[in-house]
């Protein structure tokens, strides 16, 4: 796993650390909010997908931060791509169609609100097998949004 962040860090000035577990696959970097969500725009055009939805996970935690009681700011930014590939979304459904459960795939991107020098994006992880796909698929959207491919 070390060696996986040597790599990424010298491959990469930008990227400041790259997360990797069976939860979530994360690249932090210092390039702004606004330009790691224009990469992210482009990978996903670029890879022939089809954003579904965005959701401004950021705005709402924030909007609703004292309906709920809170005084914690989590995020400055975060929002939440939604997309899906017809035919990588196919090739899994055939393997278990209860892969549909993955179905629509996230990438988020976020600035935490305790470190705005950084803007994190990322990824859930997927189990073994057939949906390691679409593990590929997100993981290269990612890194190519911040320049990493």
């Amino acid at each position: 796993m070390k060696w996986i962040a040597a790599l990424l860090l010298s491959t990469a000035p930008a990227l400041a650390a790259g997360v990797v577990s069976a939860d979530v696959v994360s690249y932090d970097t210092d390039q702004s909010f606004d330009d790691v969500i224009f990469g992210l725009e482009n990978a996903i055009i670029d890879a022939g997908l089809v954003v579904d939805h965005v959701s401004h996970v950021g705005e709402m935690l924030e909007r609703t931060r004292a309906d709920v009681g809170s005084e914690v700011v989590l995020f400055d930014q975060a929002d939440v791509y939604s997309f899906c590939s017809a035919q990588l979304s196919r090739q899994v459904m055939e393997a278990d169609p209860m892969n549909i459960m993955f179905c629509p795939y996230d990438i988020f991107v976020a600035v935490r609100h305790d470190a705005p020098e950084t803007t994190t994006i990322g990824f859930r992880g997927f189990p073994e097998g057939e949906m390691q796909v679409i593990h590929d698929l997100l993981d290269g959207l990612a890194r190519a949004a911040i320049g990493m491919e």
